[in-house]
């Protein structure tokens, strides 16, 4: 029911049997959220695929550090069933400094430091580290 949530487990399954590629399905939202990882160096590559007769996918590059994954674990904080926002103020740094924070807000979506440095707050989709 969470397209978000799938993805973002799909990733972090992936990682213990060192698969080198995920699949999933094609959204403004999740590649808009996959690029802000991409740029923070938590997955090596996103590329749209056009496929016949099906709607499009993305094709998720996971990034491995001497032979461990780079994602370790990711906490989905805003779901379907319960939104939460927050002022740029209250954001905190996850795992002291060494996770990530993906926000929505109206200037895109964007990590925890992007949106401290423009004073923007919005809605905590997921921490990942």
């Amino acid at each position: 029911m969470d397209p978000i949530a799938d993805m973002l487990s799909m990733i972090k399954n992936a990682g213990p049997v060192s698969r080198p590629l995920v699949t999933v399905s094609y959204s403004k939202l999740k590649h808009a959220i996959l690029i802000q990882l991409l740029e923070a160096g938590y997955v090596a590559s996103v590329v749209k695929k056009a496929r016949e007769k099906k709607s499009d996918a993305l094709e998720i590059g996971l990034m491995y550090t001497d032979g461990q994954p780079k994602v370790s674990d990711v906490k989905r904080i805003s779901k379907p069933s319960r939104r939460v926002y927050i002022g740029y103020k209250d954001l905190r740094p996850v795992k002291n400094g060494h996770g990530l924070t993906i926000l929505s807000t109206p200037k895109g979506i964007i990590t925890s430091a992007k949106a401290r440095k423009e004073l923007v707050g919005g809605e905590v989709l997921f921490e990942i580290w």
